[in-house]
């Protein structure tokens, strides 16, 4: 009998990423023993479960999303009129792109911006996948500022025109579903008109103010900074070429490297589907899941 360990196949790349659990289940892991650094979020979040226990009676009540609404736009000083809530950053992308049509400024960008050739301009800040914050010459019509939180320790850049954004990445809690739009009151008020009615849950609503008490934009954001570079030193010690970038991720030319670490339970981005073959888009992760990251590049690089 052979001795030689076969290692399952890989599901291919989810074209907008989220595939842990299908890798997960074909390599026979529990998916919450996965280190999932193809997507991206807080590394430094406070665990979500202890603030959602504290509501579960919400999920007794349809969702009334005025308070939560309040809430927010207080953080993001705006006002309330000028924001809705939505079920994650993808419904808001969703709302936005159905109402105003429009497309990227350029490419590549992420993959759910609308694609048409007249109409508004969209930009992702920091952009996707490149990590680089747009610089202050730069002009959009529609902001995706779904990591800018991270990137810079502020909630938005306050520019005019319509700004995009998801509560789950800052949070790391993408179950929760909790995204957002910031626009004129005229705008704001046709998106709830196209926006399915209890849309965002009762139970995402009553935690959100929990969770918006808990952030602290500046010392993440310096967290993660620091988290980067220790991220690349760890690739480029192992002979990688990894680019640095302003948010919560790095870029890694290398052909293949998701196939390599996942079957020691590492999940990475292929960045194919932005047209960038060859490229890893890898998340940062807290300090525990760097020194996971380390130990298999030396079991990957050692077989």
């Amino acid at each position: 009998m052979s001795s030689v360990r076969r290692v399952p196949a890989i599901p291919p790349a989810g074209k907008h990423g989220g595939d842990g659990p299908a890798v997960a289940r074909a390599l026979g892991l529990d998916p919450a023993d996965l280190l999932d650094l193809s997507q991206t979020m807080n590394p430094l979040a406070p665990p979500v479960e202890p603030l959602v226990g504290r509501h579960l009676g919400a999920l007794r009540a349809y969702p009334d999303d005025r308070a939560a609404t309040r809430e927010l736009a207080r953080a993001l000083d705006v006002d309330s009129e000028a924001l809705l809530l939505t079920n994650g950053g993808s419904e808001a992308i969703s709302l936005v792109a159905a109402e105003l049509g429009g497309g990227v400024r350029e490419e590549p960008d992420f993959g759910l911006h609308p694609r048409h050739p007249d109409g508004p301009r969209w930009r992702s800040d920091p952009h996707s996948p490149s990590g680089r914050l747009a610089a202050s010459h730069e002009q959009a019509d529609v902001w995706d500022e779904a990591f800018y939180a991270l990137a810079t320790g502020r909630w938005t850049a306050g520019r005019p025109g319509v700004t995009v954004g998801s509560l789950t990445k800052t949070f790391a809690c993408p179950g929760l579903r909790l995204g957002y739009v910031i626009a004129d009151p005229g705008l704001v008020e046709r998106l709830r008109r196209r926006q399915p009615r209890w849309s965002v849950s009762s139970l995402a609503l009553a935690v959100l103010p929990d969770l918006l008490t808990a952030a602290d934009l500046p010392g993440w954001a310096a967290g993660i900074r620091e988290l980067r570079a220790g991220l690349l030193t760890l690739l480029r010690g192992h002979g990688l070429t990894a680019d640095d970038t302003d948010a919560p991720w790095v870029l890694v030319h290398q052909e293949g490297l998701r196939e390599t670490l996942a079957p020691h339970g590492v999940l990475v981005r292929d960045c194919a589907s932005f047209g960038m073959p060859g490229v890893a888009r890898v998340a940062v992760p807290d300090a525990a899941g760097l020194t996971r990251l380390g130990s298999a590049l030396r079991v990957s690089r050692d077989r």
